[in-house]
């Protein structure tokens, strides 16, 4: 690990300044394309330059405590700190296996004519800036309700966003992305994060936040200029009339702004993991990243077996067997194994005693079957019945030598809920145990400080093929672009039942994948998760070529290279593992050639091992074409891809 600090401010081009004009602080991105200003001129406000164009200006920063006066409005600054840090540090599995944390920083405190301080600490990167207010401790405030922000957002044009809207606080994150100029927004919408903008002729943006403890989950809402978006906080269950109660001092999550000339800039930033602090836990050997058999998706059907599919010790020995012949770590045990009392199959939130299984499943022959093959198990469960057992389930997962808990149906960010995530993956780790949230809102980089916190849901996914025809390739190109800046998404892909949009049905059992087959292989390098499901039943991947690069693709890298692409149209991906690289590449509804420069690999020469889309894949989806083809550094790759189609390619040194 390398480590280098100073928090005096040095003369030169790249440091952060701290400006003598009026009341105004600067901090400069340490390549001097990111500029934020702190002002007190007409209250307390930032605004953003990249690359010596403005991208937000004007945007207030404050809070509202109750029984008070707002904090921002009517202050000077007092005094401010200056630094700078450089740091790389490594992580068990990500998009990159190194990280650098590299800023220039500000802590900037401010005070109102009562005396009243507020602290605004920030951090300038080459990929984006991080702000963040403190309420110090002081006289009259000592425990505090956070009614609301006043933070805003304001675009210096009427940008074009990409907002996830949503019905309430209370969500799972689950639905389409829509695109609207900012000046568009309806004021009643609720927007979850992140939230993607282009800015044009100047930046793209995604705003996000980072490091959320003892806080609420922020959401934004039409703000009150026209190219503006403000915070707002969701409300905590107990008590709706404000979002927070705390002890000063009381620090905000870090609000994130990923800048960039080109959105695939975005995708490879770190900013949100080098927002959070450091992993505490010392020995992360035994969090493995990999592949898993997964029962749910494909509903209780198999073929050719001599038992009825179904919640059941045989039909989970199918899948150990399915997982170990594929070389895949892990089968995921889906709802149905613990003992409850159910009114029917898809009763998911009956309470569940997850210290007691089903007589259904013999869980320990399960258990001595799944070691014999090589083969770790995840159990899933609502999350009403990890909070009631947790305690007692967590050693026992332990003893049993289960790999992890997927947990469900939370729903939430409120205050309360955001400190039940982080209790549940804090004892998880004490006992070696992988956790992955469903239901869940989006990653807030928790997985640098918990890396045992390895995926997470948060997203509209493949599941939605069951019931809709909602997950389609243009979503799925937008995807990379909005909800994967906050960090890794379970969209359990793996679909072998591909179909156009003409033949596609919406069905429970033997559910179909929208697109190509070479868009759904191309998935596994596009979307991010340390733990990627394999979702169809065992029997659709047999005899099929194609699942030879599902068997080969990693889940954790060291290296990212967005290619090129734009959200609800395309993107290609590249990714290293050691010293091969994988490229996915997809398109939306519309059929697309693009070319690929290869200029990544470095020296020498390599074989490129190509699933692409069939001449007639447009008609049967689960056509593709295979071919081998000898690279370099120099050679430019020419992709077409069909309607709703891709191309998914292992790049490797030649033998």
């Amino acid at each position: 690990m390398i480590r280098m600090r100073s928090f005096a401010c040095f003369v030169s081009l790249t440091c952060v300044l701290a400006a003598a004009r009026g009341q105004e602080a600067r901090v400069t991105s340490p390549n001097g394309e990111m500029v934020l200003r702190l002002s007190t001129e007409g209250g307390l406000h930032y605004g953003v330059e990249f690359r010596g164009k403005v991208v937000f200006e004007n945007s207030a920063l404050g809070i509202k405590i109750e029984g008070q006066e707002p904090l921002g409005p009517g202050m000077h600054q007092v005094g401010v700190e200056n630094g700078q840090a450089d740091e790389t540090y490594t992580i068990p599995v990500g998009k990159t296996s190194k990280v650098r944390d590299h800023y220039n920083s500000a802590r900037a405190t401010f005070e109102d004519a009562g005396g009243r301080k507020l602290t605004v600490e920030v951090r300038a990167y080459d990929d984006g800036i991080g702000f963040r207010m403190v309420v110090p401790e002081q006289p009259g405030l000592k425990q505090v309700h956070v009614e609301h922000e006043l933070t805003e957002f304001n675009f210096s044009k009427d940008a074009v966003t990409y907002p996830l809207v949503l019905d309430s606080f209370q969500s799972p994150y689950e639905d389409e992305y829509q695109m609207r100029l900012v000046n568009g927004l309806h004021r009643d919408w609720i927007i979850g994060l992140p939230y993607l903008a282009n800015v044009p002729g100047i930046a793209w943006v995604g705003i996000t936040e980072a490091n959320i403890e003892n806080y609420a989950g922020m959401y934004l809402k039409k703000g009150r200029v026209p190219f503006g978006v403000r915070a707002e906080l969701a409300p905590r269950i107990d008590h709706p009339s404000y979002a927070v109660e705390a002890e000063t001092p009381v620090t905000t999550p870090w609000r994130v702004l990923m800048i960039g000339d080109d959105p695939g800039r975005l995708v490879e930033s770190n900013i949100v993991l080098n927002l959070n602090p450091p992993s505490k836990i010392a020995d992360t050997s035994w969090i493995k990243p990999g592949k898993s058999a997964w029962d749910w998706w494909s509903g209780d059907y198999a073929e050719g077996v001599d038992f009825k599919p179904g919640m059941n010790t045989a039909t989970l020995k199918h899948y150990i067997d399915f997982a170990s012949a594929s070389g895949f770590p892990y089968m995921l045990i889906d709802a149905g194994w613990a003992l409850a009392n159910r009114t029917s199959p898809n009763d998911y939130a009956a309470m569940a005693d997850i210290t007691k299984v089903d007589p259904n499943v013999d869980m320990p022959e399960l258990l001595r079957y799944a070691k014999e093959k090589n083969v770790r198990l995840w159990l899933w469960s609502h999350w009403t019945s990890v909070d009631k057992y947790m305690n007692e389930a967590f050693p026992l997962f332990e003893q049993w030598g289960v790999a992890g808990v997927k947990i469900d149906f939370m729903n939430r960010d409120d205050q309360q809920m955001v400190a039940w995530y982080r209790h549940v993956v804090e004892l998880a780790a004490q006992h070696h145990l992988m956790i992955d949230y469903h239901g869940a809102f989006k990653p807030d980089g928790l997985r640098r400080t918990w890396p045992n916190l390895i995926t997470r849901e948060g997203v509209m996914g493949k599941e939605y093929l069951k019931w809709s025809a909602r997950t389609t390739p243009v979503h799925n190109t937008t995807l990379p672009f909005t909800r994967m800046l906050a960090g890794p998404l379970d969209y359990t892909p793996g679909a072998f039942g591909n179909s156009n949009r003409e033949n596609f049905i919406a069905r429970q059992t033997q559910p179909m994948g929208l697109g190509t087959r070479a868009h759904e292989l191309a998935l596994y390098v596009v979307l991010e998760s340390p733990l990627m499901m394999v979702s169809d039943y065992p029997e659709r991947y047999k005899g099929q070529h194609d699942f030879e690069f599902l068997k080969q693709v990693p889940t954790t890298w060291d290296e990212i290279r967005v290619l090129g692409g734009r959200p609800m149209e395309n993107i290609t991906v590249a990714r290293r593992s050691g010293k091969d690289w994988y490229l996915g590449a997809i398109t939306n509804w519309d059929a697309r050639d693009v070319k690929v420069p290869l200029s990544f690999l470095g020296g020498g020469k390599y074989t490129a091992e190509i699933y692409a889309d069939a001449a007639d894949a447009g008609t049967n989806a689960t056509h593709t074409q295979f071919t081998t083809q000898q690279v370099d550094e120099n050679t430019v790759l020419a992709l077409h891809m069909v309607s709703g189609g891709g191309s998914a390619i292992w790049i490797h040194p030649l033998q």
